[in-house]
């Protein structure tokens, strides 16, 4: 019987599949509404979903790349005040948290912190450019000013 899988079944199929099973099996997934029959119908509706779901991961795509164009262009940089010592490093640490934030509160542009790669927290003042994976495809540099408070 062919069936199309609704959700991925181990070592069987994946989400969207259309594969053969065995009659039993197939009834038995059926039932579990895992899979279903496929009709004619249900293939269109299939084919359907398949487009939109493309169109859907083309427009996020799209949007990444306009917000990974706004963030490398020249003006735009994150500034950030922390108090440090007269070599230059900070007393604390400037996080992906705070970067997040600021980038939000002075461009109006809003990036998941879980998002940013920074391995390990900006301890020092200066420039520092911050990867942030925007989309699988699409990584930008944000570009982090820390300057000291006085």
């Amino acid at each position: 019987m062919k069936v199309i899988f609704l959700q991925d079944v181990r070592g069987k199929g994946k989400r969207g599949e259309v594969k053969e099973l065995s009659d039993g099996f197939a009834n038995f997934l059926i039932k579990a509404n895992k899979v279903k029959p496929a009709t004619a119908q249900a293939m269109s509706q299939l084919r359907g979903q398949k487009r939109a779901e493309e169109k859907r991961d083309a427009e996020e795509l799209a949007a990444a790349k306009k917000m990974k164009e706004a963030l490398e262009s020249g003006e735009m940089i994150v500034e950030l005040q922390a108090k440090a010592g007269t070599d230059g490093r900070l007393f604390g640490s400037i996080t992906s948290k705070q970067v997040a934030q600021a980038l939000e509160k002075q461009h109006g542009l809003k990036v998941d912190k879980r998002k940013m790669e920074l391995n390990e927290p900006i301890r020092s003042l200066g420039y520092t450019n911050v990867p942030a994976r925007l989309h699988p495809k699409v990584t930008a540099k944000i570009r982090v000013h820390v300057a000291e408070k006085k």
